[in-house]
């Protein structure tokens, strides 16, 4: 295993954790194509705040270091010929969908021919991004075979490897996560499953197929999202009832088979968007998936339906609602996690000032520069002095948990209204 030379293609929320567990075996060199995303982590600074400044420097290398057979450490580039001295390539770039909901396969292809470009005879390729199945085999092995003129499992091999990180869970890390492996061939599919074996200490389970482990990978989240889906539409109508959902959870979680999920909003560069991937391949084989995108207009409303709510909890106080000022805390896809990707938090503002309503935004983990530059968004860098007719409690961010909420308001009409239900009920108007 001392002879393996790795580069992992992106170094976002999935491949620094990654390459840097096996640099701590491995020769790694990290490429990514943000020259300001290598230039931070070249300083020791991980912006996604997945990786520590101190776990960082330690295994930073100043050069190259891939061609040396018994050298560790990561080193990090914007180059792509750098990556030319491995012989193991794994791909960690995202997987989005566009507008209107169609997977976006532009970066896998790209990583696969910047790969492509530099591929030997022995190679191997890792693929981590979310895909339907198939894709690895059909649409990202032809790319590398074009530009290297090499041909796949005589010349160069491939594995499917999904990754299973959660953005923020400091417990459920790269290495205590059971990993999903395949290959190409069963030669290939037993030196994946080794090399992920050799860093991963829960183990790993080897797929008969890349096309099973695309598969496994792409439902373990459209599970979630139709689960999450069902609660939704659960909270709805208990809401027109006059119960409270989470008692009712509670009440219905002391039964040992059932299974526990919470209402709430949908995003992220995972559950809110790899359903469409199945879905899209479940059409090109003349099936229409019901379930899956039921779950997912049901989810990607939820936004609207929390604004609306609001609104009327207003108009029910005789608040005036042109002009009113409510207050956002929390524009992040989750909790204690700086990622805005594909929030859905950003739909109720969007509702919000639909209505007229002036939306300040709060988030202490968001980045406001980035959240401005994707949704025009401004954060307040601190909460003001500012007394809200309405707070939406939007994402469950520890530090929110302390926050004195009626200092905030207005007013004993101000409406409070707290999506993730953390909130004690005397304190709250209205939550999922």
């Amino acid at each position: 295993m001392n002879s393996i030379r790795i580069a992992v293609i992106g170094l976002g929320y999935v491949g620094l954790p990654l390459a840097v567990e096996f640099a701590k075996k491995y020769a790694v060199v990290g490429f990514d194509i943000k020259q300001e995303r290598v230039g931070e982590l070249q300083e020791g600074h991980d912006a996604t705040l997945e990786v520590s400044r101190e776990e960082l420097k330690m295994l930073l290398c100043k050069g190259n270091h891939t061609a040396e057979k018994e050298s560790t450490g990561l080193f990090v580039t914007a180059e792509s010929g750098d990556i030319g001295a491995a012989n193991c390539y794994i791909v960690t770039v995202p997987t989005p969908t566009d507008k209107n909901n169609r997977p976006v396969l532009k970066p896998l292809l790209k990583a696969s021919e910047t790969i492509g470009r530099v591929l030997k005879p022995g190679d191997l390729v890792i693929y981590e991004s979310t895909v339907y199945p198939g894709a690895t085999e059909e649409d990202c092995v032809p790319v590398l075979e074009r530009f290297s003129g090499l041909t796949f499992n005589r010349d160069f091999f491939a594995g499917y490897s999904p990754e299973r990180i959660n953005p923020g869970d400091k417990e459920h890390t790269v290495t205590k996560i059971k990993k999903v492996t395949s290959g190409s061939t069963p030669d290939a599919a037993a030196k994946v499953d080794a090399l992920y074996r050799s860093i991963i200490t829960a183990g790993t389970h080897l797929a008969s197929s890349i096309r099973v482990a695309e598969a496994a990978k792409v439902i373990e989240n459209s599970q979630r999202d139709i689960n999450i889906a069902f609660v939704n539409e659960l909270a709805m109508i208990f809401n027109r009832m006059g119960i409270d959902t989470n008692e009712v959870l509670a009440a219905a979680g002391t039964k040992w088979n059932f299974l526990t999920f919470k209402p709430g909003l949908v995003g992220g560069h995972c559950i809110g968007v790899d359903p469409y991937y199945l879905a899209q391949k479940a059409q090109e084989y003349g099936y229409h998936p019901e379930i899956i995108l039921a779950g997912r207009r049901l989810n990607d409303n939820m936004g609207k339906y929390i604004a609306s709510q609001v609104i009327k909890l207003m108009i029910a106080a005789d608040h005036k609602i042109k002009g009113a000022k409510v207050l956002m805390l929390g524009i992040t896809f989750k909790e204690n996690c700086p990622d805005i990707r594909n929030t859905r938090a950003v739909d109720i503002v969007r509702e919000l000032q639909q209505y007229g309503l002036v939306v300040d935004i709060y988030d202490p983990w968001a980045n406001p520069e980035e959240v401005m530059r994707e949704y025009a968004f401004q954060c307040m860098p601190e909460l003001n002095a500012n007394h809200y007719e309405a707070i939406i409690l939007a994402v469950a961010h520890h530090a929110f948990s302390a926050l004195d909420i009626s200092s905030l308001c207005s007013g004993s009409r101000s409406i409070v209204y707290d999506v993730k239900g953390i909130l004690p009920m005397d304190q709250v108007d209205g939550r999922l």
